[in-house]
């Protein structure tokens, strides 16, 4: 028995050991679960008295210009394009005919069909979004929630995004969201949009009368 009990008790300690690192590794799964979980709290009602009111179907048709940029979960810039829009309102269905131009010289296209569905609600489709996009607007804000095929090298992730519309005087529109696949954040993509064509030169001053 004195023999053994010294082999043994540096067994309990790794033993010990391991446990212990078990449940710290545990924990931190947790809390990180804890924290992408609880982000995102935010909710269209918190925006309905917010101004300007944001209508889709009065915004968006005809030209919308836009700048945006994709920034990584790190904090690194990845992305920058500019978006030309053409917008179409048939009464029923909302058309955005999206041009994507990125600095690295890749170019895109996706096409939006958005209908109303109820007082405060839309849906949208597009060929890369899985399913359909369901939107919430109070205020000057909306809310889309979708899962999108994402090109990403030769392969395609499915991801989901958390997508914030913020409508500003002189109709700017911000937009901020959040990109996750598997519950964890991959990045967020934010734009500026406005109906202000991008090479338009600046208002000219008016002389004060004399």
């Amino acid at each position: 028995m004195m023999n053994g009990s010294p082999a043994r008790a540096p067994q309990r300690r790794r033993s010990w050991r391991h446990r212990l690192g078990g449940l710290l590794a545990l924990s931190l799964l947790l809390v990180t679960a804890t924290t992408l979980t609880g982000c995102g709290n935010m909710k269209p009602d918190d925006f309905a008295d917010a101004e300007p009111k944001l209508v889709l179907e009065e915004y968006f048709p005809g030209k919308t210009y836009a700048w945006g940029i994709f920034v990584d979960r790190f904090g690194n810039l990845r992305r920058q394009f500019q978006v030309e829009i053409d917008g179409t309102w048939d009464g029923t269905t909302l058309t955005l005919d999206e041009h994507f131009d990125y600095a690295d010289g890749e170019k895109d296209r996706r096409v939006w069909r958005i209908t109303r569905t109820g007082e405060n609600t839309y849906e949208g489709r597009a060929d890369d979004i899985i399913g359909v996009a369901n939107g919430t607007i109070a205020g000057n804000a909306l809310n889309w929630s979708y899962d999108m095929n994402l090109k990403v090298g030769d392969s395609t992730w499915k991801v989901h995004f958390n997508d914030w519309m913020w409508l500003q005087p002189g109709d700017v529109l911000i937009n901020r969201a959040t990109v996750t696949r598997w519950g964890f954040e991959l990045g967020t993509v934010t734009l500026f949009f406005t109906k202000t064509p991008r090479n338009a030169p600046p208002a000219a001053a008016t002389d004060a009368p004399s």
